[in-house]
């Protein structure tokens, strides 16, 4: 009886003593579920580092909403999207009329994104906002808040059944895909822009610099437990889902800043991933194999 309270005391009383501790933690689930999917196809795809450039790429637009109308959920997530979609495209025209390479004009873009953000949020805010807009407040999203993570979540739900298959392709051959159909384009354009919702999404609660984080580092972590595609996504999903809640209740116990929490927790499991995954975790790997006897 003891245990049981103390494990009660430690983990659920947390949550049932204080909203805004279940809001956090709702927002986290919705956000992983809709992030973990995206996160699985961006390390297949080896995009990895885009979706960083992304998550960056957005604090100029949210910055401008920030000045137009201060810690405005609408005005700073139109902002977030506009200037997602115009690093993205801007990128694809410079790798296309340029010698530089995507991951180049990328870095390129998402360096100035985030310097110049940066610069915009300080020319009206304080410091406190500035952390606001680079590092989220988890623990005070509200009911508009909540709803926006989870229309992301529905919409990449959906848009992903919709692209399944030209996305597998793209990831397995694009160049067959290319000769064989022309919804190669179209799947990676709506992709790109999966990621950025997701990211503008996330950007409310854990942050420009954080956000990626509980979209990749799940993703990472599911290569290791998981070689079909499917199994990837629902473990980096429920993996993304762990990390919330240990994050969330670490957090509160230990009185570190929520989203980072979160994401060391993920930073955590990833590690121990490496270490203990059944699909080649190096400790498996470094176990004597068992030799058939003739």
């Amino acid at each position: 009886m003891t245990l049981w309270s103390n494990v009660f005391d430690f983990i659920i009383a947390p949550f049932v003593e204080f909203s805004f501790m279940r809001r956090a933690l709702v927002g986290s689930i919705a956000l992983s579920i809709g992030a973990g999917p995206i996160g699985v196809f961006l390390m297949l795809r080896r995009m990895s580092l885009v979706g960083d450039a992304m998550a960056h790429a957005i604090l100029p637009g949210a910055a401008l909403g920030y000045l137009l109308a201060g810690l405005s959920l609408g005005f700073m997530t139109a902002g977030g999207l506009i200037a997602g979609f115009v690093v993205a495209l801007l990128a694809g025209l410079v790798t296309r009329v340029t010698v530089l390479k995507e991951d180049a004009a990328l870095a390129s873009f998402y360096l100035i994104s985030l310097a110049g953000g940066v610069v915009l949020v300080s020319l009206r805010g304080s410091n406190v906002d500035l952390l606001h807009v680079l590092f989220g407040s988890v623990l005070a999203l509200d009911d508009n808040t909540l709803l926006l993570l989870a229309t992301a979540a529905t919409i990449s739900l959906f848009s992903l059944a919709i692209l399944f298959r030209p996305l597998v392709m793209e990831c397995v051959d694009p160049l067959f895909l290319r000769t064989v159909s022309k919804s190669g384009g179209v799947a990676h354009i709506s992709f790109l822009a999966l990621v950025v919702l997701n990211l503008v999404a996330g950007f409310h609660a854990l942050g420009t610099l954080l956000s990626v984080g509980l979209m990749m580092l799940p993703a990472f972590a599911a290569r290791f437990w998981s070689s079909t595609l499917e199994g990837m996504m629902a473990v980096a999903t429920l993996l993304g889902i762990g990390s919330s809640c240990i994050g969330i209740i670490l957090s509160y116990h230990a009185g570190t800043p929520t989203g980072p929490t979160i994401i060391l927790s993920a930073g955590g499991i990833y590690l121990l991933s490496i270490l203990f995954g059944q699909r080649n975790g190096l400790i498996l790997r470094l176990m004597p194999r068992k030799h058939l006897v003739a």
